[in-house]
């Protein structure tokens, strides 16, 4: 009994590293993503013809899904 608990603990462990890891990865590709957002509306409303810029409506607000990670650290493992 106390082996398998063993091996489940260490396996426990090489997930919680392996799912920072990933919540780090998700952090960068979520920055990443909201500089690129930006960009494009910058380079939507600085467009050669303003009556051709519709509201940036049509662009989704990516932070409206990143609640979920709002606080990474904490953790029910």
């Amino acid at each position: 009994m106390d082996r398998l608990n063993s091996k489940l603990y260490l396996q426990n462990c090489y997930i919680m590293k392996e799912n920072e890891k990933l919540r780090k990865k998700a952090q960068l590709l979520n920055q990443e993503n909201q500089a690129l957002l930006s960009e494009l509306k910058q380079k939507l409303t600085k467009g050669p013809n303003p009556k051709n810029n519709a509201p940036n409506s049509n662009i989704p607000d990516l932070n409206l899904n990143s609640s979920s990670n709002a606080n990474p650290s904490s953790s029910s493992n």
